[in-house]
């Protein structure tokens, strides 16, 4: 079975979600966080009291937790993971990937792919930190040009990388367009480090296809698909299609309940859940009443109906 990893979604994989779908779902061989990123010079609190809770309660479910971080530059990346040691992570996710452009004009995520002198700043403090602390990184075939990432691989081979995760895009594409597979299989064929696909996939065909191209393949991230599907992986090591509905509705009670605690304001609580089914393919008619729903009662009458299909 190819190990599957949980992609991070900003406004999605939160705690509260990784921590339901780890319960009622599972068969995630790691779960990462949207990317910790600094604000006013330090750890954006939001994001970190989010990773925080998620630590104190996730370790007791018996799941692995990877923290993701978004750096421009070695200044920034430091401070990113001595936050992180100093609330006792060691095993940390560089975002080289983030095709977003308020990250990426400001050099980080896929941006920083097309800086190679911030990349090589940033790789020598990997390697002063390293066996302290186990590094991964998440990247695009570069921001603008494969040549991007190919000019930086004999750096990534040397560094202390316990794996990488690649998107066969380029930054600027975001999310469109085709995936390049060619430059996928150029960097497979020439990566020596565990190498993750990650990308468009939505079906257990799709993995075993993957697994068919590329044999040495050390697994995969999943995003949306697993959004869409939370027994995805499940259905990977079982070989066996499920129903996602079912677990979805008992990962949105978890999530759901999780919020009511925070957030007492029905509106906010209505606007915090709502887009849990973003991705979900839902009946046409209770899709368009959980997106019309004005308040609490409507969109719960909504989850109702959708129980009762």
């Amino acid at each position: 079975m190819l190990p599957v990893h949980f992609a991070p979604l900003q406004g999605f994989t939160d705690s509260a979600y990784r921590r339901a779908h780890a319960k009622f779902a599972g068969g995630i061989a790691a779960y990462y966080t949207p990317f910790l990123r600094l604000e006013k010079g330090k750890a954006r609190a939001k994001d970190l009291n989010d990773l925080l809770e998620d630590k104190s309660r996730g370790e007791a479910a018996g799941y692995r937790l990877i923290p993701q971080i978004i750096a421009k530059n070695a200044e920034e990346f430091c401070r990113l993971v001595e936050c992180l040691l100093q609330n006792g992570f060691r095993e940390i996710n560089l975002n080289m990937g983030c095709p977003f452009p308020k990250q990426t004009l400001a050099g980080r995520g896929a941006g920083i792919l097309e800086r190679p002198e911030k990349v090589q700043e940033i790789f020598q403090e990997i390697g002063r930190y390293a066996p302290e602390v186990q590094f991964s990184i998440k990247l695009r075939t570069g921001m603008n040009s494969p040549s991007e990432i190919f000019r930086l691989l004999s750096l990534f081979n040397s560094a202390p990388l316990s794996h990488i995760v690649l998107h066969p895009r380029l930054g600027v594409q975001q999310y469109r367009g085709e995936l390049d597979m060619d430059s996928f299989r150029r960097f497979y064929e020439a990566c020596a480090h565990p190498l993750l696909f990650n990308g468009d996939i939505v079906s257990s065909s799709q993995i075993d296809k993957l697994v068919s191209e590329f044999p040495r393949l050390a697994g995969v991230m999943i995003g949306r698909g697993l959004l869409q599907r939370p027994t995805l992986a499940r259905e990977s090591a079982i070989k066996k299609k499920l129903a996602p509905i079912p677990t979805l509705l008992q990962i949105h009670t978890a999530v759901f309940n999780d919020y009511r605690a925070k957030w007492q304001n029905p509106q906010q609580l209505l606007d915090k859940i709502r887009p849990f089914w973003t991705f979900a393919d839902l009946p046409h008619k209770i899709a368009k009443e959980i997106r019309k729903a004005r308040s609490l009662p409507q969109y719960q009458n909504a989850i109702f109906q959708l129980a009762a299909t």
